[in-house]
């Protein structure tokens, strides 16, 4: 079965290793295949991961868009385990996350990083507030 998307006008999205930048007039596509594919909404640019949480959901996008996901594993777990470590109160949800990763899930992984992202901006600003 095809994944449909419907892009705005000017909307980008990732397949595989191509950015694709939709035209001046909305578009429907159709895709079959085993690659992976981000809206430009869901993109995590390098220098916009200004928070751990943030980091963390980068290395699942990283690791959904590479050939060799398992290469950034060891940084991944590194910094969940201290992300962990700051807020206990994370551990159920890290082990969702983690069991994802290691079955090879990690679109559903990063749906989860952003669910963490969420997460750490209520605990920052019940800490702040």
């Amino acid at each position: 079965m095809a994944l449909v998307i419907d892009l705005k006008p000017g909307e980008k999205i990732l397949i595989g290793n191509a950015v694709i930048t939709n035209d001046s007039q909305r578009t429907r596509l159709h895709i079959s295949g085993d690659t992976p594919i981000l809206r430009e909404k869901d993109v995590m640019k390098e220098e916009d991961a200004d928070t751990p949480c943030k980091k963390i959901y980068l290395l699942a996008q990283c690791m959904y868009m590479a050939d060799d996901p398992k290469q950034y594993f060891t940084k991944y777990f590194e910094l969940q385990r201290e992300v962990q470590h700051a807020a206990p109160r994370l551990s159920l949800f890290f082990l969702s996350m983690n069991e994802k990763i290691m079955a090879g899930n990690y679109y559903k992984a990063m749906k989860e990083g952003k669910e963490l992202i969420k997460l750490e901006k209520e605990l920052v600003d019940h800490a702040t507030g």
